[in-house]
C-alpha cells in the first residue's frame, strides 16, 4: 500500500431517507495526519444552498482511515459527521461508516481515488458553478 492519500477523491454516501449522494474530496496525508476539503450537493428539502463546503481533520494508521467533516457554514441539517474506513491495498478506494454524532444516523461511504490531477477537478468544478 502506498504511504500517502493525498489527492483528489470521487466519492458517495448513503443516506437514510434520501439514497446516494456524490462528493468531491481533496485530501492532502502528511505523515498519516489527514486534512482537506469536501464539497456535495445539499439534498436537504427546502435546503437555500445548492452546494455544501466541508473541511475534513483525521489520521490514517496503517489501512485504518477516520476523520471528522465539518460543513461550513453548519446549518439547514449539515454540522459534523465522524467517518472510519479501510483503504484497500492499492490505495485507491477507501470503504467505510460515517455516523452523526449524538444520533442513530449512519450508512456507509466509498471513496475513489480520481485520476484527475487536483487543478483539473477544480477548474471543471469551477465551470459547472452557476454564474451570479
Amino acid at each position: 500500500m502506498t504511504d500517502n492519500l493525498t489527492g483528489v477523491w470521487d466519492g458517495t454516501y448513503v443516506q437514510p431517507g434520501v439514497g446516494m449522494v456524490t462528493f468531491l474530496a481533496t485530501l492532502t496525508d502528511s505523515g498519516g495526519a489527514l486534512g482537506g476539503n469536501v464539497t456535495e450537493p445539499c439534498m436537504t428539502p427546502g435546503c437555500p444552498m445548492s452546494t455544501h463546503n466541508s473541511s475534513v481533520a483525521g489520521q490514517r494508521s496503517g489501512s485504518v482511515v477516520s476523520f471528522v467533516k465539518r460543513y461550513e457554514p453548519p446549518g439547514y441539517g449539515y454540522d459534523t459527521v465522524f467517518y472510519k474506513g479501510v483503504v484497500n491495498a492499492e490505495a485507491t478506494e477507501i470503504d467505510g461508516h460515517w455516523r452523526l454524532p449524538g444520533s442513530a444516523a449512519s450508512g456507509t461511504f466509498l471513496m475513489v481515488r480520481s485520476t484527475k490531477p487536483a487543478q483539473a477537478v477544480v477548474t471543471e468544478e469551477r465551470t459547472k458553478e452557476p454564474v451570479r
